[in-house]
């Protein structure tokens, strides 16, 4: 059940993405909803949930990019993963850690974007102009990110991935 709530806020969100967020731009540049969703379900649910978040809903959005295919799921499901891993060391939440989170995840996918683009020779990501666009979307992800994690929040109402030190269902007979 987790999972059909996760993926159906993950078609909302591409779709949101590729009909909304182009018309709430800033300086020519709009935020990377996917990503944020991502990083948002991955600090809930745990490293494989990011990333495979991240590359579900990267490859939808990928269908809709000029770029090669794929490259918005990669550079998604590997923010998703780091953030998953993260998230799991931390003993309490700091104040305001939706939006350092966001920034440092926009960064960082972005990165991956623009590095993994521009090996891939694709015209559309090289330059000076990727890297604006990655520091500005970044800012803007920032933003962004209370209202996503709170969105998720909603959605899985306090689910957090099992402990890993506590035994399983098999074992606690």
């Amino acid at each position: 059940m987790r999972g059909l709530r996760v993926a159906l806020l993950g078609v909302l969100v591409v779709v949101a993405q590729v009909s909304v967020m182009p018309h709430l731009r800033i300086a020519g540049v709009a935020p990377d909803l996917v990503l944020v969703f991502t990083i948002a379900v991955a600090y809930r649910l745990g490293p494989e949930a990011g990333a495979l978040t991240g590359f579900g809903t990267g490859l939808g959005y990928d269908l809709f990019l000029e770029t090669p295919l794929g490259l918005s799921a990669l550079s998604a499901a590997v923010v998703g993963y780091s953030v998953g891993v993260f998230s799991a060391g931390l003993l309490r939440v700091p104040r305001g850690l939706a939006v350092t989170l966001g920034l440092v995840g926009g960064l960082a996918g972005g990165l991956i974007f623009v590095g993994v683009g521009t090996l891939a020779g694709s015209d559309s990501v090289q330059g000076l102009g990727g890297l604006r666009t990655v520091l500005i979307s970044a800012g803007y992800d920032a933003l962004v990110a209370p209202l996503v994690f709170a969105l998720v929040g909603l959605v899985l109402r306090g689910e957090r991935p099992p402990d890993p030190w506590m035994p399983g269902p098999m074992l606690r007979r």
